[in-house]
């Protein structure tokens, strides 16, 4: 799968395609050849996944100001 497909992908089919290359691996049916490429996938894809998150955060922290202006959410530590 190229980087480019992983990026269009949704996080949870993103998801998906990392647990199947994890039950592979686990299975002990793979060459060894075979397992570095699939290692190297699953590391691309969890890459993406987490750029996802970030940006999914990054959203979710922001909040709607009476103005109608967009700002950081930020909770006050006592």
């Amino acid at each position: 799968m190229k980087k480019e497909d992983t990026k269009e992908l949704t996080f949870e089919e993103n998801i998906i395609n990392l647990e199947n290359i994890v039950k592979e691996l686990e299975s002990g049916n793979v060459n060894l050849d075979d397992a570095i490429a699939k290692f190297t996938e699953a590391i691309k894809i969890a890459k993406v996944c987490d750029e996802k998150l970030k940006k999914a955060e990054e959203n979710v922290n922001k909040i709607l100001n009476e103005d109608g202006s967009i700002s950081n959410f930020k909770i006050e530590e006592e």
